[in-house]
């Protein structure tokens, strides 16, 4: 019997088997499709889940590929979000296709172990209290998988959770999006253009390999049916309408549309079965944080699922997964939704809104910032069980330089706590940092964030 068994390989899953592994947790994921899918409906790496993947030794080959911008937008406002001012190591995101990203992350799963298995489809999931059977087809036809735990990282539409009973409300789609990838002759200057008018809405990102991904709204686009997939000449007319050329578009690799639906699951657990990724929270594609949350959902619930798996630590501390990742589902949702009445701002009301908060970005830091901490994922903070816990307590751990010449980072990559004592001369700071200035100890969970922290000095 697996310990764990996975319902999805894509970003989501294949990173939460990679982490279980790392505890020695036996995994199996199961995924419908037979090979992984070349096209990419995210792109964007944040700066939050870039520290994660260093804190496992995995980035070098992320920042190598990817294309680096830095800034973000907000509901495509003019002035953009610098990341530049970032209280980190990266003070960027990374454009790199999901497809690359789900073929990273499959090999770095393969390689620690996990039974990876493609063909093979979740049919239904019974929870039997002191273990769960999965119900599978593969190749072969129908079986039965037994396993401790079930992680449904199924996407939206989540077999897992409808076996569970989980229910998913929300708010059903009443805007479109297309995004078409294609090769640019006349490609507009820079990293990244966006244009936003009564006309419509329009963000150009260059991607590896020569194309570019174009991705936009238009007033025609406010509506609640779905007329199938956008064709070339379809894209080039938008475009055009709303920049006056179509920079010499041709030679799609993919064109699709996207809805604004908005839900989240009631619950991230239920008994033996969780959910991780888009099977907990389905919204619009504002930003590129989609793929960046299913990951840090991963993260969360990795080292704890791990150790409650293993016998390490008791079933309850699954609860601590809900309680701190439906939050951040919530100010997704919140997030996203907000973005979404910007991009559907065309009237001259709407455009003076927009107006507004795009001076307000470029005139206030301290709004500026926080937006961009919210949004590249760096403001994540889970708040403690004790109120009267060390203010640093639950916030995400900063890439600290020690004395020794090792940063946090690199402690963090066996995937296990990290206790820091900065009366040894070993953890000494290297660098003046004011929030951390009185600390004298601090335990590190696995996923980054402070476990526990004192300005006393240890016995």
């Amino acid at each position: 019997m697996d310990e764990v068994v996975i319902a999805g390989a894509g970003p989501v899953g294949l990173r939460l088997a990679a982490e279980l592994r790392l505890a020695g947790v036996a995994v199996t994921v199961l995924e419908p499709r037979p090979a992984p899918d070349r096209r990419s409906r995210a792109l964007t790496i944040h700066p939050r889940t870039i520290e994660l993947l260093a804190s496992r030794g995995l980035h070098e080959q992320f920042l190598a590929e990817g294309v680096r911008i830095p800034s973000g937008h907000f509901g495509m406002l003019d002035n953009r979000l610098d990341f530049r001012l970032l209280d980190t190591d990266f003070q960027y995101t990374l454009a790199i296709p999901q497809a690359r990203t789900e073929e990273l992350f499959e090999q770095h799963a393969r390689a620690a172990g996990a039974a990876v298995l493609r063909g093979h489809r979740v049919t239904n999931v019974i929870d039997n209290g002191d273990s769960v059977t999965v119900e599978a087809e593969g190749p072969d036809g129908a079986y039965a998988l037994e396993a401790g735990y079930v992680v449904g990282c199924d996407g939206t539409r989540s077999t897992v959770r409808r076996s569970a009973g989980i229910d998913f409300p929300g708010t059903a789609h009443t805007m479109l999006g297309w995004l078409a990838d294609v090769v640019l002759d006349a490609p507009p200057a820079g990293s990244v253009t966006s244009v936003a008018t009564e006309r419509g809405g329009l963000m150009i990102v260059p991607l590896p390999g020569g194309l570019h991904r174009v991705v936009g709204q238009t007033p025609d686009d406010l509506r609640t049916d779905w007329p199938g997939e956008p064709t070339l000449d379809e894209v080039r007319a938008k475009v055009t309408a709303i920049t006056g050329t179509d920079h010499g578009m041709h030679s799609p690799a993919w064109l699709s549309r996207f809805g604004n639906a908005s839900r989240q699951a009631e619950r991230y657990r239920a008994g033996r079965v969780l959910l991780a990724g888009d099977a907990a929270h389905q919204h619009m594609p504002a930003g590129g944080v989609g793929l960046n949350v299913g990951v840090q959902d991963a993260m969360n619930l990795g080292w704890k699922l791990a150790a409650v798996a293993s016998g390490a630590e008791p079933d309850d501390l699954l609860d601590s997964y809900h309680d701190e990742r439906h939050p951040v589902g919530v100010d997704l949702l919140e997030s996203t939704q907000a973005q979404n009445a910007l991009f559907a701002a065309f009237s001259p009301d709407g455009q003076q809104l927009r107006a507004l908060l795009s001076k307000l970005v470029a005139e206030q830091p301290d709004f500026s910032r926080a937006l961009a901490e919210r949004l590249s994922g760096l403001a994540v903070r889970y708040p403690p069980a004790d109120p009267a816990a060390h203010p640093l307590t639950g916030v995400r751990a900063p890439n600290l330089r020690f004395g020794d010449g090792t940063c946090l980072f690199e402690r963090l990559r066996p995937g296990r706590h990290v206790r820091l004592d900065f009366t040894d001369r070993r953890d000494e700071l290297a660098e003046t940092r004011a929030d951390w200035a009185t600390v004298r100890a601090a335990l590190i969970r696995p996923d980054g964030h402070v476990a526990w922290a004192t300005d006393q000095q240890s016995s």
